[in-house]
């Protein structure tokens, strides 16, 4: 009897699941016919020009590895990536650290003041900065006012303003994950290895940092991935010496009208950027990564 009763229990869990699973479908099923017909649909048959054009083809894979030019722009463009990662992440987590130790007003306004930059627009912020660092610029014309320099400096049009520009527009995509992995992190953790005797340096180094590796880990993802399509701030701030993949496809695009070509380009960014998924999710584990839990 026992049995019996169990058994119906049992079935009744599963039919209880099974709908718990159709309803969750149905719910999402709107934002999934959205994303397929008018992401996934158009972006396909747009990557397809790089094989088809109009027939088989692969001269335009052929031609994007055979010419030195275009894959030198591939490596400036993961270059310019990982040097911003570097830069936000060294930026990011100690003012994440320190954001997860304050509390009250002074918490709401330093998290505000991270907020900011989303609700500005990317142009408005660009030029911004063309103004400080520009050779009659607010930066230059205070140091040759205070005679400092005679000349302006060089800070417009490089690698610098570049990685300057995307680190400031990537800077809240890091934070942002770091937060929320070490606001997760028990704060009774650190006071407990104060007591047994570590110092505030040891127990960030074997206890806080192991843990907040996670979030970090994923902002370093997420600002990478996000780095390599970067147009605007190469565009304005950079020079020709400093083109970025994104910019080639835009120019066979719209200029050269080469759209096979420019699929070709594309579908490599898309490669790698899966790629990157990838070996993320093997060597970090990024479903425990998002869900805020070191690997084991």
């Amino acid at each position: 009897m026992v049995r019996a009763t169990a058994h119906i229990n049992q079935q009744q869990l599963r039919r209880i699941e099974r709908s718990e699973r159709w309803v969750h479908f149905n719910l999402a099923l709107p934002c999934l016919l959205f994303l397929t017909l008018f992401f996934f649909v158009p972006i396909s048959i747009f990557l397809l020009h790089s094989v088809f054009d109009p027939s088989f083809t692969s001269q335009h894979f052929a031609k994007a590895f055979s010419r030195p030019v275009y894959m030198a722009v591939l490596l400036k463009t993961l270059k310019l990536s990982f040097v911003t990662t570097l830069v936000t992440l060294a930026l990011g987590y100690p003012v994440t650290f320190v954001l997860t130790h304050l509390t009250g007003r002074l918490k709401t306004v330093v998290f505000v003041l991270i907020v900011v930059p989303f609700w500005t627009n990317i142009l408005v912020r660009m030029f911004a900065w063309m103004a400080l660092l520009g050779s009659n610029g607010v930066i230059n014309s205070d140091l040759m006012a205070a005679g400092v320099i005679d000349q302006p400096l060089p800070l417009l049009y490089n690698f610098f303003s570049i990685v300057l520009g995307m680190a400031h527009y990537m800077l809240p995509f890091m934070i942002l994950p770091c937060y929320a992995t070490m606001e997760a992190i028990p704060k009774n953790l650190t006071n407990a290895a104060a007591n047994l005797g570590a110092t505030p340096f040891t127990a960030f180094r074997r206890i806080f940092l192991p843990l907040s590796l996670p979030g970090a880990a994923a902002g370093c993802l997420l600002v990478f991935i996000l780095s390599l399509g970067f147009y605007i701030t190469p565009a304005l701030m950079g020079g020709p010496q400093d083109t970025m993949f994104a910019q080639l496809i835009e120019i066979q695009i719209n200029r050269t009208l080469d759209w096979g070509f420019a699929a070709a380009l594309s579908t490599i960014l898309v490669v790698i950027t899966l790629a990157l998924y990838v070996a993320y999710t093997w060597v970090l584990n990024v479903d425990k990564i998002y869900g805020g839990r070191a690997a084991r």
